[in-house]
């Protein structure tokens, strides 16, 4: 979204303190009560992956059944306290023309598109415990954190237009503590899209070099206050192994170093009952895979008009370690496997 100088003010305010972010938090949780319980027998649906995986789509197509509610860019910049948001900016609300995403993929946005503001809370509540200079780790949020979580996502339901009981999200950096809010969450629906490695190793590193130089200086920061850190000038890669990755990020090897650490370590240790969603499949099944989501996330059919899915091929002309190939395509065949699993009849 195109920001003034005012808004980009309040949202430096709001996201670049952390004192003011806590504060927030803690004012919005502290005035609205919550039912916890209905909150974790709810069949909620996290999306999770590596970025360029997919996730957006399933993110938009879901929020499009009107079944679930999700942090929108007009909770921005306060989304730690969404009701009082709501209530402050009343008589500011305001429309706009939908404007493709900063990310050149064809997607529109406007205020009401659903997006990936979540990690906010994690940033706020356990920053330190995952979040280094050049890198993210694995973390395991303590019950606190997780019970604070609940709440969050209780608020986040009560702040929408038309309430609804079941939250959607969308946030890359879930991976990192993907088994933990399985057991905290524990009939939720997580999802974990993947594309064919060198098709997503490259849209990574065309991404990366989209935002390596950022127009502006707010740019750059405003993807770290988000937490977004998949490519970029503040690129911070996840760390989910003890080996270093010896390959140029301005390289495809790097890129692919990455989706091999990445998906073998899910493939490892995602809990039985996450989905594997293969992006390839999801747009080449004739809808096979996109209607048993549905019934998956338990939801009716309806005549909900769904954006069209694309598959993008880009050429690869740079060589590529064959060991390196190889293994990612094993991993790959294991992720199929996984998705076969639960979509095939």
């Amino acid at each position: 979204m195109a920001y003034t100088f005012w808004q980009r003010m309040l949202h430096r305010l709001a996201l670049g303190s952390r004192i003011v972010s806590e504060f927030s938090l803690d004012l919005e949780t502290g005035r609205t009560d919550v039912d916890i319980e209905t909150i974790e027998r709810g069949r909620h649906v996290f999306i999770t992956g590596l970025a360029r995986s997919g996730t957006t789509i399933l993110l938009r197509r879901l929020f499009a059944t009107g079944a679930f509610g999700c942090l929108t860019y007009r909770d921005m910049p306060f989304v730690l306290m969404p009701l009082s948001w709501k209530w402050l900016s009343a008589n500011s609300q305001k429309q706009v023309e939908k404007r493709e995403r900063a990310h050149g993929d064809g997607l529109l946005v406007d205020y009401d598109s659903p997006e990936a503001f979540e990690e906010v809370f994690w940033k706020t509540v356990c920053g330190p415990d995952y979040i280094r200079k050049d890198r993210l780790l694995p973390h395991q949020p303590d019950n606190a954190a997780t019970a604070k979580f609940k709440h969050y996502i209780g608020i986040v339901l009560k702040s929408r237009q038309n309430p609804v009981d079941r939250y959607l999200s969308k946030n890359n950096n879930n991976i990192l503590r993907l088994a933990p809010l399985c057991a905290a969450l524990p009939d939720s629906l997580f999802l974990v899209p993947f594309r064919s490695p060198l098709q997503h190793a490259s849209s990574l590193l065309n991404q990366h070099l989209r935002f390596l130089d950022p127009a502006d200086a707010f740019s750059k920061r405003y993807m770290e206050w988000l937490g977004h850190y998949e490519f970029g000038a503040g690129h911070r890669p996840f760390s989910v192994s003890n080996r270093e990755n010896p390959y140029d990020p301005l390289s495809l090897a790097y890129w692919l170093m990455i989706w091999k650490a990445v998906y073998q370590w899910l493939a490892a240790t995602a809990p039985e009952h996450v989905v594997f969603v293969g992006y390839e499949r999801l747009c080449s099944d004739h809808g096979h895979t996109w209607h048993h989501l549905l019934e998956l996330a338990e939801i009716k059919e309806n005549k909900t008009v769904f954006e069209p899915l694309f598959l993008k091929t880009r050429e690869i002309s740079e060589q590529i370690p064959g060991d390196l190939l190889n293994s990612c395509d094993r991993t790959y065949q294991l992720l199929l496997d996984r998705h076969d699993k639960h979509f095939t009849k």
